[in-house]
Formats: C-alpha cells, structure tokens, sequence
C-alpha cells in the first residue's frame, strides 16, 4: 500500500501531556506507557472485513487486512506491516530478548514480533487491539493527526 499523503510519513513530536488528552486510557497505557492488553480483549482480534489498520495515536496506516491472520494468541496478529510503517527494538522486559515495534510515526508501541508465523513470511506481527483504527474497504482513511 503506498500512501501519497506526506503527513502520513512526517515524525510528530508531540508531548505525554497531548497524547493523553486525545486517547482514552487504555491507548495511552498500550501507546506510550508499553503496556499490554489482555488477550482475547479486543474487538479487532476477530476483524475479518477487508481494510487497512491504522495506529491508533496517530493515524498513520501500519497493517492491510490482507497480512492479518488467526494466531490463536488474542491479539490482533499480521504476516507483515506496510512497509516502512512500523520501528523494532530490543525488549528485554521479560528477561528474554524480543523485538518490539512502534509507529514509526508517532512511537506508539505497537507489540512484539515472532518467528512463529505464516509461512509467506515466518514472523507474526502481535499487535494490541487498542493501538490500531480499522478501516473498512471503501471508506476513506482518515487524515493523519497532526
């Protein structure tokens, strides 16, 4: 998916302060305080219309609905993000060493990677529900927050 919007791909530079006064409290928990929601918790986990996924926070598109799969975990899980969408890291949280991903956009945490997914790719993209905006085929995406 290409999107010609500019403001989709500029780095927003906004404070905790302005991120919280826009997303309820759980987004901003997920978002930017790295938290986690509880599997099978989120309405997105059982999307199955076609579609793009955007970051929540932000609104810059991250997944198409063509990545998206059953995991069987209780996230909303993706075979690949949109190219250039998303940043790893380190996460060490746990102990064991995990790739974590962010909007490259807003840095909203996303989720974690795995090796553990489809074969067109190898890697199950395990997003929390609460950090991405569906939208359906045929309506229009959004104007990325500014």
């Amino acid at each position: 998916m290409n999107n010609p919007d500019p403001k989709a791909t500029q780095r927003l530079a906004k404070t905790q302060e302005e991120w919280r006064a826009l997303l309820d409290p759980e987004q901003y928990a997920v978002l930017f305080e790295e938290a986690t929601e509880r599997p099978f918790s989120h309405e997105l986990n059982g999307e199955k219309r076609g579609g793009t996924f955007l970051c929540a926070a932000c609104g810059s598109p991250l997944f198409t609905s063509d990545a998206k799969f059953d995991s069987g975990t209780g996230w909303p899980s993706f075979a690949q993000p949109i190219e250039g969408s998303v940043e790893e890291k380190r996460d060490s949280k746990l102990g064991l060493p995990r790739t974590e991903y962010h909007c490259r956009r807003c840095g909203g945490h996303q989720g974690h990677v795995f090796n553990d997914g489809p074969k067109s790719t190898g890697q199950r993209w395990c997003n929390n529900g609460s950090s991405l905006q569906f939208i359906p085929d045929g309506d229009p995406l959004p104007e990325p927050r500014e």
